[in-house]
């Protein structure tokens, strides 16, 4: 029975792509691919018919052939070792390349001309009295031809492609993931430092708030901002210091571990102070594991998350396997929960913040 070598190609390269390369260079039937794709035979033969069709087209042809070479030549030597340390697939260098090339193709009169037998494109944009030009290497306006991001439409010694639909489509998601991590990156800096710090609250019927932090972007100041189909917030403000104070505890259980660990070990005969840090820290600790116990399995991760550990709900929702926008409503109902286990507390004056 004959073995064939198991090739991972990059994730970029479309399905069809694929069963064509395992087809024609790594000697799969169709009957094989069909089995382990789930579909007709018929429906392979003719993506594989489709993709040698696209062969006519040099950047496609190209880049096929630079994907056979590179992971089913049997000169390559460690094919699987040699895939690893090359499959970068989208990595953030790549994609601000491809964005780059996108941008420009996507300005009016724009064109991509590549002639046969060259290493590079070139990216032409404006009017003839006044253009810019945009050199692209072969391997990248390949890739960009496989996706389908650029359509044909000349082809010869000088062949011209433009952006396609899909392209377009492409382009507008790679810029909103641009702009999803500079926001980000921009919210995780200095964001919390730039806003005010809490003052005193007049409507809190405990008493006044004491200034412990800035009041950042947190989840809960997201939500707070929110309102339902009736005007009226998504979380209210007893909801939101039951979730302040459950942060507060945590904190305070963590920093007051903190110095007593310090204090152990540049100060080891100070028994006293140690003691009383330590018992600080053990009671917020308590305070804090009461109050997630009281939660529940479910309820108690969605508070830690978002409370404690201040992770965003879409972030949350990843880790826990939720839906999408589910987070959101589950930590209500933990908000709410949690507000009734405080309430029921006779102490009240544990609400440090």
């Amino acid at each position: 029975m004959q073995t064939m070598r198991a090739i991972q190609i990059p994730t970029w390269v479309p399905e069809e792509a694929r069963r064509y390369l395992e087809h024609t260079e790594n000697g799969r039937s169709i009957r094989q691919l069909a089995r382990r794709a789930g579909c007709h035979p018929s429906t392979v033969l003719r993506q594989v018919r489709r993709i040698e069709t696209l062969r006519d087209d040099p950047l496609i042809d190209s880049a096929l052939s630079v994907l056979s070479e590179r992971y089913f030549s049997p000169q390559t030597g460690n094919v699987l070792a040699r895939i690893a340390a090359t499959s970068s697939g989208d990595g953030p260098a790549v994609s601000e390349q491809t964005t780059k090339v996108l941008v420009w193709l996507n300005q009016p009169n724009a064109v991509l001309a590549y002639a046969q037998s060259m290493d590079q494109a070139v990216i032409v944009t404006g009017s003839s009295d006044k253009s810019e030009k945009l050199i692209v290497t072969k391997e990248l306006a390949g890739e960009i031809a496989l996706r389908g991001w650029i359509s044909c439409m000349a082809v010869g010694r000088l062949s011209r492609y433009q952006l396609s639909e899909d392209g377009r489509a492409a382009l507008a998601r790679l810029m909103a993931a641009q702009e999803n991590r500079a926001r980000i990156r921009r919210d995780a800096g200095f964001a919390e430092a730039a806003r005010a710090f809490q003052g005193k609250d007049d409507s809190d019927p405990i008493g006044a708030k004491r200034v412990r932090y800035g009041a950042g972007e947190t989840p809960l100041a997201t939500l707070a901002r929110l309102v339902d189909r009736n005007g009226e917030p998504f979380l209210t403000s007893d909801l939101v210091r039951a979730g302040e104070r459950l942060r507060e505890d945590f904190e305070l259980a963590q920093i007051a571990e903190h110095l007593h660990n310090a204090q152990s070990i540049f100060e080891p005969s100070c028994h006293g102070a140690e003691a009383t840090d330590h018992s600080r820290s053990s009671e917020a600790q308590q305070r804090a594991t009461d109050a997630l116990a009281a939660l529940g399995p479910g309820l108690s991760d969605i508070a830690l998350r978002c409370c404690c550990h201040l992770e965003g709900l879409e972030t949350a929702e990843k880790q826990l396997g939720w839906s999408a926008r589910s987070g959101k409503v589950v930590l209500r109902i933990a908000l709410q929960q949690l507000k009734s286990h405080y309430d029921a507390l006779v102490d009240r004056k544990e609400l440090i913040g």
